[in-house]
């Protein structure tokens, strides 16, 4: 591990975070959570908002999964999705779906500001984003796929598009 170059839980709490913050909207699976809270650790995102039924720490099945992230990466559990949108509005984050819907945007063709804030929002694994959140959005980003299924799991979805955005806004963290 030392030739790998990890920092310890401690320094990493004090490093500069990316400026995102996830929001899961009612995700069911503990494993797909787990998950979650690994690659955000990768990508040194500010925070997991946990909204709804999506389980929350201490949690075996979520640890089974994230590797001992839930004690590195920020979260916050909201019963309501839509108070954690408000309040992220309110601090002038711009909230993005990741949600195959009407007028959505593919994930390429999307301007990542780089001096932007975002709340990136994934969905439950069946329903997908609330129609409540979806009121609420600044925008709305799909990844284009195009063989016989058309949806990824809900955790391969966030780690593309955690990707795609640390790749505009890594110099915050550098």
């Amino acid at each position: 591990m030392d030739q790998l170059n990890r920092v310890s839980v401690d320094i990493f709490s004090e490093l500069a975070k990316l400026p995102v913050i996830v929001v899961l909207d009612n995700i069911r699976s503990q494993h797909n959570i787990g998950s979650i809270f690994r690659t955000s650790d990768a990508f040194r995102i500010r925070e997991l908002y946990l909204c709804g039924i999506t389980a929350t720490p201490p949690n075996r099945e979520i640890n089974k999964s994230a590797l001992g992230a839930t004690e590195s990466v920020a979260w916050q559990y909201f019963e309501k999705t839509t108070d954690a949108i408000m309040q992220l509005k309110s601090l002038g984050f711009t909230v993005i779906a990741l949600e195959q819907a009407e007028g959505s945007i593919e994930l390429e063709e999307y301007a990542v500001a780089p001096e932007g804030k975002y709340a990136l929002v994934f969905g439950n694994e069946v329903t997908g984003v609330s129609d409540e959140v979806m009121d609420e959005l600044n925008a709305c980003v799909e990844i284009p796929q195009f063989g016989t299924k058309h949806s990824f799991n809900v955790s391969v979805t966030a780690a593309i598009v955690l990707y795609h955005f640390f790749t505009y806004l890594k110099r915050h963290i550098a």
